[in-house]
């Protein structure tokens, strides 16, 4: 009997082995790459000594009065009802150790709300779920993004192996320069997000209707994750965040890149499509951009995504379309998607126009979203 039971003990735990064998383990807040996350970590080992100390005195001392003092070696619980020394202690101890807690608690919290004199600002707005980043003053000014989850469908689905950052990936990361003050406004454009990287000791919540800002400045260039930390909806944990610290160098190089990428989408702008090649590249930005939330079918997720397919916002006049696509729509999931590009946006139009159950034959063209920007 002893010796099934062995092997049946055996068993599990190679079975939880093989479970648990290729999991990350980390036991400790991630390596900070800022000055402030040094000091929060810091104050974290500080007040988790403080608490393990705390920890065993008390129960040290509980566990050695109930074990020295029980009533099997003949002792009777004493009777008294005041100890003036004792309510001294217990008032005048804590008083110390919070003092200690908080002095280093509030230097480090008002450096982390120093938000003055940046090099770069950045606003950073949360959608479901995907982040929309603009940068609003210093080099790169004028540069305008969606960095939307990169990790394959298989792979989420389960019929693939998952990948290295498997859900912490994404197609467009921020792209700042080391050793820089970079200014983060955050807002959301339709629930409450939060923008949360640890190894930047950054976490700000975006709330729909207002500004807050928060900041960091990196030491040293590597790839930082995070993820919106707030709980926005079902595809809540489908919202990353991956922050690129480059070089100064590779940070104007990029730039660069960036501006002449937008100046190439602007000059597209003139360009006469046909239905075919519109819809084909209408089809990759629904992909991209759409198809998390109206689905691959067009059925959409009602109440809080409606149809898409035999919609009358779709089949209607396409003016009205094309005013919802660049502006959203108040008070529900819908964002603006002002930051595509003119073809990109005139594609997917074309493409939800002339898809599923929507047979319009219209062609939107660049030009038509161009014009309704103005």
């Amino acid at each position: 009997m002893f010796g099934k039971f062995a092997r049946v003990v055996a068993g599990l735990s190679m079975a939880a082995w093989g479970v648990t064998a290729h999991a990350a383990y980390q036991l400790n807040l991630q390596t900070p790459a800022t000055k402030e996350g040094v000091s929060v970590h810091e104050l974290h080992t500080i007040i988790l000594v403080i608490c393990v100390v705390i920890f065993i005195g008390v129960f040290g001392a509980m566990g050695y009065a109930m074990y020295a003092h029980r009533k099997s070696k003949g002792h009777v619980a004493a009777q008294f009802h005041e100890n003036t020394l004792v309510e001294i202690l217990w008032t005048v101890i804590p008083f110390v150790i919070l003092v200690l807690i908080a002095w280093p608690a509030t230097r480090t919290l008002l450096a982390m709300r120093d938000t003055a004199q940046p090099d770069l600002t950045i606003k950073a707005t949360g959608y479901q779920w995907k982040w929309g980043y603009d940068y609003l003053s210093g080099e790169g000014e004028g540069i305008s993004f969606l960095s939307n989850l990169a990790t394959p469908a298989d792979q989420i689905h389960g019929t693939a192996p998952k990948g290295e950052h498997y859900l912490l990936e994404v197609d467009n990361p921020l792209v700042v320069p080391v050793g820089k003050k970079v200014r983060v406004l955050t807002t959301g454009a339709d629930v409450i997000h939060s923008w949360y990287v640890p190894a930047l000791a950054v976490k700000q919540d975006a709330n729909p209707g207002f500004i807050r800002d928060t900041w960091f400045r990196a030491d040293k260039e590597g790839t930082y994750r995070g993820q919106c930390a707030e709980l926005c909806g079902k595809d809540h944990g489908f919202m990353p965040i991956v922050v690129e610290v480059v070089s100064a160098e590779k940070y104007t190089a990029w730039v660069g890149e960036r501006t002449k990428k937008v100046a190439a989408a602007a000059e597209d702008a003139d360009k006469v499509w046909d239905l075919a090649a519109l819809k084909q590249r209408g089809e990759k930005v629904y992909q991209t951009n759409c198809v998390a939330c109206h689905q691959a079918n067009g059925m959409g997720t009602p109440p809080a995504f409606p149809p898409l397919s035999g919609s009358k916002v779709v089949n209607g006049p396409k003016e009205a379309q094309i005013a919802l696509e660049l502006n959203g729509k108040q008070g529900t999931a819908m964002a603006p998607f002002k930051q595509l590009s003119d073809t990109d946006l005139a594609a997917v139009i074309t493409y939800v126009r002339n898809s599923w159950a929507n047979k319009t034959g219209e062609v939107i063209q660049p030009a038509e979203i161009k014009a309704a920007r103005k």
